[in-house]
């Protein structure tokens, strides 16, 4: 990734990470300050900061007040929940990136959200359908919901701007969730969206996440288009 693509603190923290995984910042190595890392990734200074933070808590990084920050001798592996950006993921594969906003209602929940969502039936939700695309083609397909009582700044968000993945991670701090991962058939409005044949076999990732009071911000699944693999560090 080049570093004038930057564009938010995950742009950051990947750039980051880049350089710790090839070695450009060794074990025991002090980071620049985050002032001059700002002014390199031309960006604020409190972006570097929550991109840090985030690898610090991962364990790679150790930060200390007036101290600076070190790149971890020995990192203790943690297990995290981080939400990751389709939009990077799709450029790190050196593929053009495009989104389009396919449907957007604001309703009350059917039952199926939820049991998802773990709300009452007179909850008020944003439900949306979107596309997301690499070199044209149908990449995942996201369906989310989120419950407005938690996040009312979604009721006026323009989605058809930004998608909710990437707006929800830049607005809305987590602190937890759960994923299940499955497969199934494609539906109808599935096979039209990702360009294949209905009862293609799709992988699909459900993932809910919550906020410190343990509310549910929102529920999403996204459903890959046929021949998508998943990748995971380890």
């Amino acid at each position: 990734m080049r570093v004038a693509s930057i564009n938010g603190w995950q742009d950051v923290q990947a750039e980051v990470l880049r350089r710790l995984h090839e070695r450009l910042w060794k074990p025991g190595d002090l980071l620049p300050s985050e002032a001059d890392l700002a002014a390199e990734f031309g960006c604020a200074r409190t972006t570097v900061n929550r991109a840090l933070q985030a690898i610090a808590d991962e364990g790679l990084l150790e930060r200390r007040r007036r101290g600076g920050t070190r790149v971890v001798v020995n990192p203790e592996r943690r297990a995290t929940f981080n939400i990751p950006l389709i939009r990077l993921e799709i450029e790190q594969l050196q593929r053009e990136y495009g989104y389009r906003l396919l449907k957007r209602r604001q309703q009350r929940p059917s039952k199926a959200v939820r049991e998802r969502m773990l709300v009452d039936a007179e909850a008020s939700i944003v439900s949306l359908r979107a596309l997301h695309t690499a070199d044209e083609k149908p990449y995942v397909l996201e369906k989310r919901w989120i419950d407005l009582a938690v996040v009312p700044a979604a009721a006026d968000a323009d989605f058809s701007v930004q998608s909710p993945n990437e707006w929800l991670v830049e607005h809305v701090p987590f602190s937890g969730g759960d994923l299940v991962l499955s497969a199934q058939s494609a539906s109808d409005e599935d096979a039209e969206a990702l360009s294949c044949e209905k009862g293609a076999a799709l992988f699909m990732a459900e993932r809910r996440t919550r906020n410190t009071q343990d509310a549910t911000i929102t529920v999403v699944q996204l459903v890959y288009a046929p021949g998508y693999r998943m990748a995971i560090d380890l």
